[in-house]
């Protein structure tokens, strides 16, 4: 859990310096700070999403004995996907 704690806080950092960066120096290619931008965001809310999945004090009932491979297996694929779409949106 503190890897992804780790992980939030980069990614929110990281938004946070590429909006420092956009206001102290300008926003020239403005897809490149919004692809970079919202990749860092929405790094930021999966990885708070798969924190609330891992965490055993959060999961009850049926999720208790649900298969944590799927679960990262997910967050794999819901990150590839977000870069992708970043990616394309940028070129």
């Amino acid at each position: 859990l503190k890897i992804t704690d780790c992980f939030i806080l980069y990614a929110v950092t990281l938004a946070a310096l590429q909006y420092a960066y956009m206001c102290a120096f300008g926003s020239f290619p403005y897809n490149a700070f919004l692809g970079g931008f919202f990749c860092s965001v929405g790094f930021a809310i999966l990885t708070v999403c798969f924190r609330m999945q891992i965490d055993p004090s959060q999961r009850e009932g049926a999720n208790k004995t649900g298969n944590l491979e799927r679960v990262f297996a997910d967050y794999c694929v819901a990150c590839v996907f977000l870069f992708f779409i970043a990616i394309s949106y940028v070129g």
